[in-house]
């Protein structure tokens, strides 16, 4: 988990910054099962969200990430999920 984070930082979150803008939330697990990284980000719509994706994809600091933490992530799992409009949380 170490070296992932340390890569992570250096590499993908600049270019995470450059094409999806500041993440909503990055966190660890601490309970339950080990070295998860659970990692929010926002976007406008679906449109905005394919356009981040494809200009991360073609960013050389992301591809020296992904060529660098390859065996280290195991499983990746990707979800778009919506905010309620409890009215308590605006």
């Amino acid at each position: 988990m170490p070296e992932y984070l340390r890569l992570f930082e250096e590499l993908a979150l600049p270019a995470a910054l450059r094409h999806w803008g500041p993440p909503l939330g990055f966190y660890t697990s601490q309970i339950g099962p080990t070295n998860q990284v659970v990692h929010l980000s926002g976007f406008d719509s679906l449109d905005a969200m394919q356009r981040g994706r494809d200009a991360i994809a073609a960013d050389p600091d992301f591809a020296k990430y992904a060529e660098l933490t390859t065996g280290l992530v195991v499983a990746q799992e990707d979800r778009i999920i919506a905010p309620v409009a409890f009215k308590a949380l605006a």
